[in-house]
C-alpha cells in the first residue's frame, strides 16, 4: 500500500442504508434476494493523487530565507551608519552598467526563467506518476471520500505473472504507463499468432481486474527467442 493510498473504514454494515437502498441480509443479499447495490462505476472521473513536494518546497523556503536575511541584514546595517557589503554594492553597480544585451545578463535571465518555469510545472501538476487511481466503488455509504492507488510497477507484475501463465510463452516484460500498458512476450513453442490472441484476452481480463480507474489500452508484441 502507498503512503498516499487510505484503506476503506469498515463497520459499514451497521450504518443505515441510504433512501433508495435495501438494507442487506445475513447472506449479503438485499432485502430483494439479489446482489448488494455496492458496484463498481468505470466511468466515473477520479483525480490523480498530488504529491507534497516537501523537497523542492524545503529548497526553496531555506534559500529564500537565506537571501532575505542577508539583505536584510545588510540594509539594517547601512540604516546603522555601517557602509554596505562589497557583493551589494558590487551588484548594484553591474545592474547599472551593464547593457540589457550582455551575455551575463542573458544567462542570468534564462537561469531565473528556468527556475520560475519549473517551480510553476511543481505547483500546477499533481506528480506521483507511478500511483494509477482505482475505481470507486458506489452504493456504500461513506466510501465517497476513500480513495486507492495502485503502484504502476505492481500492477506490471501481476499482468507479467498472468502473461507468463498463458501456455507457449517463455518470457515476458510488461511497462504499464498512466493510459497503456505495452507487453513483450517471447514464444519458444505454439503458433504467435495464438499466442498473440490468448494475451490479448489473458492481459484484458487482468487489466480489468486491476480496479483501475479507466481501462489502459493494451499493446502486444509476440517474438522468438533469440537463438543461441
Amino acid at each position: 500500500m502507498s503512503a498516499n493510498t487510505w484503506r476503506q473504514p469498515t463497520g459499514d454494515s451497521d450504518l443505515p442504508p441510504e433512501p433508495g437502498q435495501a438494507a442487506p441480509s445475513a447472506d449479503g443479499t438485499g432485502a430483494g434476494g439479489g446482489k448488494t447495490a455496492a458496484t463498481d462505476e468505470p466511468g466515473r472521473s477520479a483525480r490523480r493523487f498530488w504529491s507534497t513536494r516537501r523537497i523542492p518546497a524545503a529548497l526553496v523556503a531555506l534559500l529564500s530565507a537565506a537571501a532575505i536575511g542577508l539583505l536584510l541584514y545588510d540594509v539594517v546595517s547601512v540604516r546603522a551608519g555601517r557602509s554596505a557589503m562589497r557583493w551589494r554594492r558590487r551588484l548594484a553597480e553591474e545592474l547599472a552598467t551593464r547593457p540589457l544585451d550582455d551575455v551575463w545578463m542573458i544567462v542570468g535571465a534564462a537561469v531565473a526563467m528556468a527556475l520560475g518555469l519549473w517551480l510553476f510545472l511543481l505547483a500546477v501538476t499533481p506528480g506521483l506518476r507511478r500511483l494509477l487511481p482505482m475505481r470507486q466503488s458506489t452504493g456504500i455509504p461513506g466510501t465517497g471520500e476513500v480513495r486507492a492507488g495502485l503502484d504502476r510497477r505492481a500492477a506490471a507484475l501481476v499482468l507479467r505473472d498472468r502473461a507468463v501463465q498463458v501456455p507457449g510463452v517463455q518470457s515476458a516484460r510488461v511497462a504499464v504507463g498512466r493510459r497503456k500498458v505495452k507487453a513483450l512476450a517471447r514464444a519458444h513453442f505454439r503458433d504467435l499468432a495464438e499466442v498473440r490472441a490468448d494475451l490479448d484476452a489473458t492481459l484484458g481480463e487482468a487489466a480489468t481486474s486491476l480496479g483501475l480507474a479507466w481501462q489502459p489500452a493494451l499493446t502486444v508484441r509476440v517474438r522468438r527467442p533469440k537463438k543461441g
